[in-house]
């Protein structure tokens, strides 16, 4: 089967976290067999949208049997690179960067925190849940050494831009930017926005 290309839309790629998290939830409820009409009711999407999605990677199912849901959830997975664990670097140790750091579902969908850093020198050396907060300015040599490719950037707006210019510039490859400013990032790099104000502000629109 074909694996994931830079022919396939950035928003189809979006919506497969989606229909791997609803076949999960099939699968702890000991589902064996599932459609796109189901999965489609679950997800608020179209059958024919999620149909068309998963054309781009292969053929998962038959017409009038549907879907298998382990095999369908074991190829969307291996589609996303996670069959293994996704090493993750935290940079910021504020309030938002102790509770990343204590999220355990990270662990369960296959990524460990494995350096949290800060430049406040009340925190460095100090634990936060069972990782030592590390000094910033060691960030780099860090992240490089140990090949970290992922990063999660939990400080001010102010500081994010000069976060994520050292942990490129030391081979991390995606970042999920939690600071409420867009990114100047080169192309190579995939960065994820979570401004849970943006969010709102949408919602808003909505209840006028």
């Amino acid at each position: 089967m074909p694996s994931a290309s830079k022919t396939v839309p950035d928003i189809v790629i979006g919506r497969l976290p989606l229909y791997l998290r609803a076949l999960t939830y099939l699968t702890e409820e000991r589902r064996e067999i599932t459609s796109s009409q189901e999965l489609g009711d679950r997800l608020g999407i179209s059958s024919a949208q999620i149909r068309k999605d998963l054309s781009h990677f292969g053929e998962f199912g038959k017409q009038g049997t549907g879907y298998n849901v382990l095999f369908l959830r074991q190829q969307l997975q291996r589609i996303l690179h996670l069959e293994d664990e996704w090493e993750v670097a935290l940079v910021g140790a504020g309030d938002l960067g102790q509770a990343l750091a204590h999220y355990q579902d990270f662990g369960r969908k296959g990524f460990r925190i494995v350096a949290v850093f800060d430049r406040n020198p009340q925190k460095i050396g100090k634990k936060l849940g069972k990782f030592e907060i590390f000094d910033a300015e060691a960030m780099p040599t860090i992240v490089k050494d140990q090949g970290i490719e992922m990063a999660i950037i939990a400080v001010p707006a102010s500081d994010a831009q000069d976060v994520a210019d050292a942990l490129i510039e030391s081979g991390v490859r995606a970042i999920l930017n939690y600071a409420p400013i867009t990114l100047s990032i080169p192309p190579f790099v995939q960065v994820e926005y979570m401004d849970p104000i943006i969010h709102l502000q949408r919602m808003t629109f909505y209840l006028a």
